[in-house]
């Protein structure tokens, strides 16, 4: 008879061998950066972290590089354990080419530039950030809208708290309990999701027609194990939900790069 250990592992063991290919690359990834981080030859922190008065137009790559990077095992961790399920979900609703085009795309650059814009040119700051858990409060943020959509007030006690604001909560609970995260750049990662969630930011996304014809010219479902096709999604895109009918989201410096890092976001 099987013990609620070996249950356990053996969901854990499916769960992870039926994760899609962006969230499998994206985790080999991020284990990878952090994996190189270790050496000391090059400051692979420095190099990929979104630090607003080391962007310009030959460093740009760093709005995009700058959640794959962790500061610790512990940051790498944590945010991976995070992201998965969050990911996984995205990438089964949307598609696999589609979230590759998204999170190194828009829904990593808005975020990043809206952070600087805050950080740099309002607060007059200048904290550097990194981390995927960017990425976990931006799918926060899309998911709290889909919810709200469908069940727009949580019941505590006898108050009615709208579903919304639990990315927000989150946030907050966060910068209290978590030393050295990034307020900010968690804020522009939920207030991102919510633009996406609404609605506001499908525009960004790639045609169908375009991502139909790049699998069948390169013939991606077949030459690719766990890849999502665009006719394979669960919802449709933009986060529409199936119908009844069946036809019808000033910190303790740190000192690997220096006084302005922060653990996040």
């Amino acid at each position: 008879m099987p013990t609620v250990q070996g249950f356990s592992t053996l969901r854990a063991r499916s769960y992870v061998f039926r994760l899609p290919l962006f969230t499998r690359a994206v985790i080999v990834v991020m284990v990878a950066f952090w994996l190189a981080g270790l050496q000391s030859v090059w400051d692979l922190r420095q190099w990929g972290a979104l630090i607003p008065d080391e962007l310009g137009i030959a460093t740009m790559y760093r709005v995009n590089t700058f959640p794959l990077i962790h500061l610790n095992f512990f940051h790498a961790l944590f945010n991976i354990l995070s992201l998965t399920p969050l990911l996984e979900r995205f990438e089964t609703e949307f598609g696999t080419l589609t979230s590759l085009a998204l999170f190194f795309g828009p829904l990593t650059t808005i975020p990043a530039l809206l952070y600087i814009l805050i950080e740099k040119f309002i607060l007059r700051g200048n904290t550097a950030v990194m981390g995927a858990s960017i990425w976990v409060f931006l799918l926060l943020g899309v998911e709290a809208i889909r919810t709200y959509k469908t069940n727009p007030h949580l019941m505590i006690g006898t108050y009615h708290v709208p579903t919304w604001t639990t990315p927000l909560m989150v946030v907050l609970v966060v910068e209290a309990l978590i030393p050295n995260t990034s307020f900010i750049g968690h804020l522009c990662g939920v207030a991102t999701g919510y633009l996406f969630g609404l609605g506001y930011l499908k525009f960004l996304s790639p045609p169908e027609k375009a991502l139909r014809w790049i699998e069948g010219r390169l013939n991606l479902l077949g030459r690719l194990p766990h890849y999502v096709s665009v006719d394979q999604k669960t919802y449709g895109r933009f986060g529409v939900l199936p119908t009844s009918n069946p036809t019808s989201s000033t910190t303790t410096p740190l000192g690997l790069i220096g006084s302005t890092q922060r653990l996040g976001p």
